[in-house]
């Protein structure tokens, strides 16, 4: 049996795992009575959620392409995106998912260097539209993370958020050159490598957002709707449950919260974080005995039948040695001009 189909069959155990361990935690006598109550048509609702959201990140995706000289149909944008869901759950810490953009935007005809800061862009989009969220979001949750007040948390966003325009100002102008060099000390040279490409890429990237403003603020906003119609697969799995008084600006902050921290987990996909921490923070909102069977739903909806589509172009387009030539793009990525 070869690497990728014995990485293929732990990733699905580990899933299933999980999953079961959530459900079975959380079933009680009332999940029977609220399952049989369920509206299938909800189903439908979240599945045109997450499909929005695909188009929504494939037409970004597009825009940005074309910000960069460069073009690409729809459908290869599709492929980028579904790739990149495969790769990510498949990696730990999500870290094979820019490769993944990588390989399928070269195959497209997007130039290596090109296709590097594409990757990187997409990534600080998103990130920097969930930060800019987080202070609305602590300004309306008073009880997100028990035990730590919200004056904390908006002081650590509002911190975040500045250090984080402070980078973009001081990587724009060389400031940080000298400081990434004497960070990269402290790691062997493979990881130096990796630091030395990362920040390349994000120098370059940065270069792009400076170059075309007003595309790259489309590009904002579509990242933002990509963003909120995934995560509006959980008010219409609610919905089904027949809830309709939930505060649903605070159902929307927690998924913006979660997904946030799911950027800077260690585990595939965020896999078994991403399940605990929507058990721990929509215990309030579900009904009785159905947080887990919920949380379970949401992942299947919004990453493991992405995943399974994002196989299926893989296989097609790279075939079953693909994860050889993930080794050898990532270093052209690491060793690129």
């Amino acid at each position: 049996m070869n690497k990728f189909y014995r990485r293929l069959i732990l990733l699905v155990l580990f899933v299933f795992a999980i999953s079961f361990a959530v459900i079975y935690t959380t079933v009680d006598i009332h999940t029977l009575s609220n399952l049989t109550q369920f509206h299938t048509w909800s189903l439908f609702l979240a599945i045109f959620a997450a499909l929005l959201g695909m188009f929504f990140d494939g037409s970004r995706l597009m825009h940005l392409v074309k910000i960069s000289g460069e073009k690409i149909t729809l459908y290869q944008a599709v492929q980028v995106i579904f790739g990149n869901y495969f790769l990510a759950l498949l990696t730990p810490g999500a870290t094979g998912g820019a490769v993944a953009q990588l390989m399928f935007l070269r195959r497209a005809g997007v130039p290596t260097g090109k296709a590097a800061v594409l990757v990187v862009v997409r990534m600080l989009g998103s990130i920097f539209f969930l930060a800019l969220c987080l202070p609305f979001l602590f300004l309306h949750d008073t009880g997100i993370i028990p035990g730590v007040q919200n004056e904390v948390l908006m002081t650590v966003t509002f911190t975040g958020i500045l250090a984080i325009v402070w980078c973009i100002w001081g990587v724009k102008h060389g400031y940080l050159d000298y400081t990434i060099i004497r960070i990269s000390k402290f790691f062997n040279i493979k990881r130096r490598r990796r630091i030395f490409a990362f920040y390349r890429e994000t120098k370059r990237a940065i270069d792009l957002l400076f170059h075309a403003p007003k595309a790259m603020f489309v590009f904002f906003i579509e990242s933002g709707l990509n963003l909120l119609c995934l995560y509006a697969i959980v008010p219409a799995l609610l919905l089904g449950l027949g809830v309709t008084d939930a505060d649903w600006y605070m159902v929307m902050g927690r998924m913006i919260f979660l997904n946030f921290i799911l950027y800077f987990t260690p585990t595939p996909g965020g896999s078994g974080v991403a399940e605990g921490g929507f058990v721990f923070l929509f215990s309030d909102f579900v009904p009785l005995g159905m947080v887990g069977i919920i949380a379970v739903t949401w992942r299947l909806i919004a990453e493991y039948l992405p995943f399974f589509i994002g196989f299926y172009f893989t296989i097609k387009i790279f075939g079953h040695d693909f994860l050889a030539k993930h080794s050898e793009t990532a270093k052209e990525f690491e060793e690129s001009d």
